[in-house]
């Protein structure tokens, strides 16, 4: 069996937590999204209980940031999102009785920005 020197061991071992912990960084952000299959009744409800939440919901109004598309998934996702975001980006704070989900790639589009 090959021995490997203790320097060398030490090397290899603050290596490998530098890359862990570099990995876990890039992974770290999600957002949460209204999945494909939610009615739209869920869709409102999401944003009813997100907006009574404390949530800024102001950029999904007319004339808002993400107002357009003007269409229910868009609004939900945003607001679902910012609840996600703001109350401890918990598994439970994207639930939204099953009808969130995570997405790991940003998606924030044009002026609609989504927090991270």
């Amino acid at each position: 069996m090959a021995k490997i020197s203790s320097p060398l061991a030490l090397l290899f071992i603050m290596l490998s937590s530098i890359m862990i912990n570099h990995i876990h960084v890039a992974s770290s952000k999600t957002w949460c999204i209204a999945t494909l299959i939610a009615t739209n009744a869920q869709l409102q409800a999401n944003i009813n209980f997100a907006c009574s939440r404390g949530v800024d919901c102001r950029p999904i109004r007319p004339g808002g940031s993400c107002f357009i598309p003007n269409n229910l998934a868009n609004h939900a996702s945003f607001v679902m999102n910012s609840y996600y975001q703001t109350h401890g980006r918990t598994n439970q704070a994207c639930s939204f009785k099953n009808t969130g989900t995570f997405a790991a790639t940003d998606p924030s589009f044009g002026k609609c920005v989504y927090a991270s």
